[in-house]
């Protein structure tokens, strides 16, 4: 087991911009990596305590049962509401994000004790939820708004409309740029994007390096 414990980076980035690639390629260089915004769909369908506090805010109509008896969320109809309603999202963010958080602390001491030198921890809201708090550094990727919609549309996310939409609910990409000690610009090639994430890890990894030492 590692003396030191991991260096503990955030990586946030508005819809479109690509942080999930830049996580993607940090773990298979790798870093450890908590997925937040996977982690909370998880427990949308698994914790207890979240399907409560979502049927109470959203009605039961928005869960259902599959061809296979499963537990589903008709993830549409949260997002049409949360979206058109600061209210909303933020009464959702107040159910899942402490269960999020506790799911983070065990991955970063699963992390620690399999010796990870980098914990990224991927999220997509990591200033609105507090989780910049758990982070030493943060990595912000950031792209031109006419590609973050194109990606979005080709991703299937929803109308041009729709994604214009769910921007505007996020923080603007300026603000998270001000915050970073680290932007990656993904304007252009996915090869590019890679060779620029390779360089960000060999400085984290001598930051990593000295705030052990430091330790």
């Amino acid at each position: 087991m590692s003396s030191h414990k991991p260096l503990v980076v955030g990586v946030t980035g508005g819809l479109g911009c690509g942080k999930s690639t830049v996580c993607t390629y940090l773990s298979e260089l790798g870093c450890a990596l908590f997925e937040s915004d996977r982690v909370a769909k998880e427990l949308q369908l698994s914790d207890t305590a979240v399907i409560e506090g979502m049927r109470e805010l959203f009605g039961d109509a928005v869960y259902r049962h599959d061809a296979g008896g499963a537990l589903a969320l008709d993830r549409k109809a949260v997002a049409s509401v949360v979206f058109s309603s600061p209210e909303k999202l933020e009464a959702l963010n107040r159910i899942i994000h402490p269960r999020v958080y506790r799911e983070f602390r065990k991955a970063l001491f699963e992390a620690e004790e399999q010796g990870a030198r980098i914990m990224v921890k991927e999220a997509a809201i990591l200033f609105e939820s507090g989780g910049n708090r758990d982070v030493q550094v943060v990595v912000v990727v950031a792209s031109d708004m006419d590609r973050r919609i194109l990606r979005a549309v080709e991703k299937g996310m929803g109308t041009r409309e729709e994604i214009m939409q769910r921007i505007a609910m996020q923080w603007p990409q300026e603000k998270l740029t001000e915050k970073a000690d680290y932007v990656l610009w993904n304007n252009g090639s996915r090869e590019e994007l890679k060779k620029e994430t390779e360089q960000l890890f060999r400085k984290l990894l001598t930051l990593a390096a000295s705030v052990g030492n430091r330790r």
